[in-house]
């Protein structure tokens, strides 16, 4: 009988991440800037005109800067790919003299060693040398655009949140509903994301919610210290 399958939640780390900071930078981004607005007392459509604005420009942002920050690391695992298999090819017996002294390191003695290494570089050279030199391995390899679209989606479902609030709720207690409503949103989404990634759940959520009060507290203090009361 075959051993069951162990979970294992390093490979939701790429699409993870980029979800994560995604929808928090949506909610914190957007919810601080229409209390901000809010705070300078200007008129309700003032306030979701921003918001959008304030949406539309945030997921843009989160794209390129995921795409651009992605392609840099992607463009880095290349250059060390061509340069291990440039090595491969002109002094083999150093590269696995190299990779012997690796698994020496993790406790194998020197025969059994070299045994591994002569076995795993006749199997897959470049893939032994990128997973045990290099640290590559398929799970941690950068993906520009799922880490783009990932991060621009998941901010305009983020911004949707607290834009939606405000959109609901004007007058008087738009500010608090915007605030209250968004730090619940918080601290679900961060009790979620530890739960996808075998965190713990309190934690998480305490630790996201506590950033986004502090944003939207900075934001509303900048909106009454430069606003102007229109009446």
């Amino acid at each position: 009988m075959s051993p069951k399958p162990e979970k294992h939640y390093a490979e939701r780390i790429g699409w993870l991440r980029a979800a994560v900071l995604g929808a928090n930078d949506g909610i914190v981004s957007t919810a601080s800037l229409l209390v901000g607005v809010a705070a300078a007392q200007v008129a309700h459509n003032e306030i979701l005109i921003a918001g959008v604005a304030g949406l539309v420009a945030g997921a843009m942002s989160m794209a390129a800067g995921e795409y651009v920050s992605v392609s840099s690391q992607a463009d880095t695992e290349k250059a060390d790919l061509d340069r291990e298999r440039e090595e491969l090819s002109t002094n083999n017996k150093f590269e696995r003299d190299e990779l012997t002294e690796i698994y020496m390191k993790r406790g194998l003695d020197a025969k059994l060693a070299a045994q591994v290494s002569e076995q795993l570089m006749a199997h897959d050279a470049l893939g032994a040398h990128a997973r045990d030199e290099l640290g590559l391995t398929e799970i941690h390899t950068a993906r520009p655009f799922q880490a783009a679209w990932t991060s621009a989606v998941t901010f305009a479902l983020g911004a949707a949140l607290p834009l939606l609030v405000a959109w609901l709720f004007p007058g008087q207690m738009l500010i608090p509903w915007i605030a209250g409503s968004s730090l619940v949103f918080l601290a679900a989404m961060g009790g979620v994301a530890a739960r996808v990634g075998g965190a713990n759940m309190l934690i998480g959520a305490v630790r996201v919610a506590f950033w986004g009060a502090l944003a939207m507290a900075a934001t509303a203090l900048i909106g009454w210290l430069f606003g102007t009361n229109p009446a």
